[in-house]
């Protein structure tokens, strides 16, 4: 099981946004790789909290893990950092320490051990649309994109600039002595490789665009706007670089009778005078297809029927939300004159008369009580 992120950055749910950073600032320079060579344990922790930070240190995601945990961010991935390599960590660098660890924080060796910078290649964004029915049960898509990969021959070569270091480095003299720092190389990037040679259909970069068949697996529960990850399926990169992220934003279609609130559902029964009095055997629709239900006689209008497991299943993987079905009584608008000398006969009838038990709640009991 997953440790909590808070846990592993050592603060409270309801830290502010200042304090998780500065907790994150605190633990990224404690572990180090660069300050522990060789140890692991401490590569791994300075890893943890690389990706406790990039859930928590952005508003949008703290909320989801906040709602859902770790679930939220499963099953392809909803852009948290369990696919986070050691570049996307140091990436992360400019908005904690000020800008300048990643490429040269003093003394550290910039890129974790002074290796080359890898570029990354930029993401894509799609939108799926899902039906209730998808969303209920968990949905695995194939879905069409393009997305920019590397062109068959094309070569690199060792950049001229930074000798393939990636990294281009200023010995300047201070008061305190001369002081060593080191910034990506502008002419290839960081990459510390050029464009030798690239067929005619290449870019600038070496690169073309082609069509790819990705297979998307998407969790029972997902809402409206919620957003995936899908890692590497994005455009790549130049040369040795690590291929962006495909990133899937989830649309939710409406459906014709039913209406989703978290993990519940709702449907409107509508049943007759006749079948309220007499009761009835009643077909619904579920997102499992179809159930027939039994209305008691003398059902009163706003009667809530509750079909315990026939809602969503959670994204957090606690089961089942419910059905609820909400029985209205449909007073016919026009009456025929048999009809009418019916009712009015009925009128003064004592079966007719509104006589609600204890046991008959409120209108506005059932919303209290549907709510809680």
């Amino acid at each position: 099981m997953k440790e909590d992120y808070y846990e592993i950055l050592g603060i409270s749910k309801g830290a502010s946004a200042a304090e998780i950073k500065k907790a994150y600032r605190k633990m990224a320079i404690k572990y180090h790789p660069d300050k522990n060579p060789g140890d692991s344990e401490a590569e791994n922790k300075f890893k943890k909290a690389a990706e406790a930070y990039e859930v928590l240190g952005n508003e949008e995601k703290r909320a989801k893990y906040d709602r859902f945990g770790h679930q939220a961010f499963e099953g392809g991935g909803f852009g948290g950092g369990g696919g986070m390599n050691m570049d996307d960590i140091f990436s992360q660098f400019g908005d904690i320490f000020g800008g300048g660890f990643g490429g040269g924080f003093s003394g550290f060796g910039g890129f974790g051990g002074g290796g080359q910078r890898r570029a990354k290649g930029s993401n894509l964004r799609i939108r799926v649309s899902l039906t209730l029915e998808e969303i209920a049960n968990g949905v695995e898509k194939k879905i069409k994109v393009k997305r920019k990969v590397q062109a068959s021959g094309t070569t690199y070569k060792t950049c001229s600039t930074c000798n393939g270091t990636g990294q281009v480095t200023r010995v300047t003299n201070t008061i305190l002595g001369r002081m060593q720092t080191a910034s990506p190389c502008t002419t290839c990037g960081g990459s510390g490789q050029m464009i030798d040679q690239k067929p005619a259909d290449a870019d600038a970069q070496g690169l073309k665009v082609q069509e790819e068949t990705v297979s998307i697996k998407i969790p029972a529960g997902v809402e409206d706007g919620m957003q995936l990850k899908v890692s590497g399926k994005g455009n790549e990169a130049p040369g040795n670089g690590i291929p962006g992220d495909l990133l899937v934003a989830i649309e939710e279609k409406a459906h014709e009778s039913l209406q989703r609130e978290g993990d519940n559902l709702h449907y409107d029964l509508y049943v007759s005078i006749s079948e309220a009095a007499l009761g009835a055997s009643k077909e619904i629709q579920t997102v499992n297809g179809k159930v027939r239900i039994k209305i008691e006689p003398g059902v009163q209008s706003g009667k809530i029927l509750r079909l315990r497991g026939k809602g969503v299943s959670s994204l957090n993987g606690y089961g089942k939300g419910d059905l609820l079905v909400h029985v209205n009584v449909w007073t016919p608008k026009t009456l025929t004159k048999e009809q009418k000398e019916f009712f009015e006969k009925m009128a003064t009838d004592e079966n007719f008369q509104p006589n609600p038990e204890k046991s008959d709640k409120s209108f506005f009991e059932k919303v209290k009580d549907m709510f809680s």
